[in-house]
């Protein structure tokens, strides 16, 4: 965010006028409840002198908007990806929840865990991002649902549910679709090198150390995960 003397800079240095809008609003008439608008567009010349007005269109103003969307805006839009299960993108209530299935997954460690970085298989993991907060937890089974246990997510930099993101450095795109959205926080939380246990120790039944690594070349041994007092998915869809 720019603060008062860097934003008065850039708008002297190298943003120029060009355009006026100018709104005008008739009062209030009886009959019809409610006021009329116009807008006005009045160009600037190199002078800073405003041109003659002429009306708004619909096209200028579709313009307008999609512009400061693209530049400004955070508010996904498209094509609903299929493991998407909750989506809230209110201004100031911005929360989403979805899955990744059971799988194998590319894992980086620093070098004091003596854990190689490759590919590692994984229970299902769930997903929940609020404002700059991530939680993850994970399932047993191919796809959730509503009534489907939540354990502990058995990795690194995870206390309970909450993740310490650490040093994956990731831009959020300026094209934010659902996708791209999901993407984002898939790669804070997986190009970050695994460094530390969550401050309740172990989230696997076992040293998670031994337990990581003999998921390398057989399937995650589910016997290993730990529930989270009996929560279900339902209980974070909220």
């Amino acid at each position: 965010m720019l603060d008062t003397n860097q934003l008065t800079k850039e708008i002297t240095d190298v943003l120029v006028p060009r355009a006026a809008l100018i709104a005008y609003s008739a009062e209030e008439m009886p009959h019809i409840g409610s006021r009329r608008y116009f807008l006005e567009l009045r160009e600037i010349d190199s002078r800073g002198n405003m041109a003659e007005g002429k009306p708004v269109t619909v096209e200028f103003m579709n313009e307008l908007v999609r512009n400061y969307s693209e530049t400004h805006g955070s508010t996904p839009y498209g094509r609903l990806p299929s493991n998407l299960l909750y989506a809230d993108s209110r201004k100031g209530s911005e929360k989403y929840i979805w899955y990744n299935p059971p799988g194998k997954r590319r894992m980086y460690f620093v070098s004091d865990l003596e854990i190689e970085n490759a590919e590692y298989n994984l229970p299902g993991i769930i997903y929940e991002a609020r404002d700059t907060r991530l939680d993850v937890y994970a399932y047993k089974g191919e796809r959730p649902g509503e009534e489907t246990l939540l354990y502990a997510a058995p990795l690194f930099n995870v206390t309970g549910s909450s993740v310490c993101l650490g040093s994956a450095r990731i831009e959020k795109p300026k094209d934010l679709t659902y996708g791209r959205l999901l993407e984002y926080w898939e790669k804070k939380f997986w190009l970050t090198e695994f460094s530390h246990l969550g401050s309740r120790g172990n989230p696997t039944k076992s040293n998670l150390v031994l337990v990581t690594k003999a998921a390398k070349d057989k399937p995650f041994d589910l016997e290993e995960l730990k529930p989270l007092n009996n929560l279900k998915i339902k209980d974070i869809l909220k």
